[in-house]
């Protein structure tokens, strides 16, 4: 039997600005077509890696699964611009096609920047720049519907994330966020505080369209990267202090840390994502991803897709 292509797309919003980012998210990528590959190896994969803020590149709307980017500035920076437009309006058709036609509707997992601009879009809350930049691997917080939605449930109370934001979402327009069908998933102060800032960093925004402000897609090569800039380093010292520093670099050994955020919250978005289009194109279902400390370590050779 032959079936449609299973169609990926990557929308890189970093702006033509070198970064891990892209590397890590194609790493997800790849790992979760070698998994669909196992039980369907006849299925063909169409992938597409578009980047709208510099060349004006937006995702096709027939497409099924996508993963969107950060990326540097403000998320006010161009949103009237040609291609912002698009992107909201692909945005607006996913609401759509997911209360009209779900089963063939695309899905979207929205991250940092692409966040920010859902945030905006959609008015779910007010993006307001922070007084300094967070950076670095911090805590964050499910909150009751965060605990009980399948991305998080795995983390129960608290997950590890890496964090590189100038930006924050806060004054949540429920009435906005329910219109929708959403719901509020994860906050970076525990329920009910705001010690550790105001912030909404998880959200279901509606049917097809869930995202964070953090970044679930960072490996260990990405954050180390990252901090291995002598600059960079400076300003985490600076920032935190030296034993903060010291510990940050070992809690990248912690399986249990950042490295479960990078094994489980993305490719189960992916898997439950895919087994329902494979109820629907008569494919076979894939298992939950499982935690390895060697795929969060190393970069793999990479998958054609």
């Amino acid at each position: 039997m032959s079936h449609a292509p299973l169609r990926l797309c990557l929308v890189d919003m970093n702006n033509g600005v070198a970064n891990e980012a892209t590397r890590c998210f194609r790493r997800l990528f790849d790992g979760f077509v070698q998994r669909v590959r196992v039980l369907n190896p006849d299925l063909p994969v169409q992938f597409k890696h578009v980047q709208p803020r510099n060349l004006g590149e937006l995702p096709d709307e027939k497409v099924d699964l996508v993963l969107s980017s950060g990326g540097p500035g403000s998320p006010y920076d161009g949103f009237e611009d040609p291609w912002c437009v698009g992107y909201r309006k692909f945005l607006d058709h996913i609401v759509e096609a997911n209360k009209t036609n779900p089963d063939h509707a695309p899905q979207i997992f929205v991250v940092c920047h692409s966040f920010e601009i859902a945030i905006t879009h959609f008015k779910i809350a007010e993006m307001t720049k922070r007084e300094t930049l967070k950076f670095a691997i911090m805590p964050a917080y499910p909150t009751g519907e965060g605990v009980a939605d399948p991305l998080f449930a795995p983390f129960g109370e608290r997950l590890f994330v890496w964090e590189h934001r100038r930006w924050q979402a806060v004054n949540m327009n429920e009435r906005a966020l329910d219109a929708l069908g959403g719901k509020l998933l994860c906050r970076e102060s525990r329920p009910g505080r705001t010690d550790k800032g105001p912030a909404v960093v998880g959200i279901r925004f509606a049917p097809g369209i869930v995202g964070t402000q953090f970044h679930p897609e960072a490996d260990r090569p990405g954050v180390m990267a990252w901090i291995n800039r002598p600059e960079h380093a400076a300003d985490l010292r600076d920032a935190y202090g030296n034993a903060l520093y010291e510990r940050m670099i070992k809690t990248l050994d912690d399986p249990s840390r950042l490295a479960r955020t990078y094994a489980l919250l993305i490719p189960t978005w992916l898997q439950l994502r895919f087994n329902q289009i494979a109820q629907v194109r008569g494919l076979k279902p894939i298992t939950p991803p499982e935690q390895d400390m060697r795929e969060f370590d190393q970069s793999p050779p990479a998958v054609a897709v």
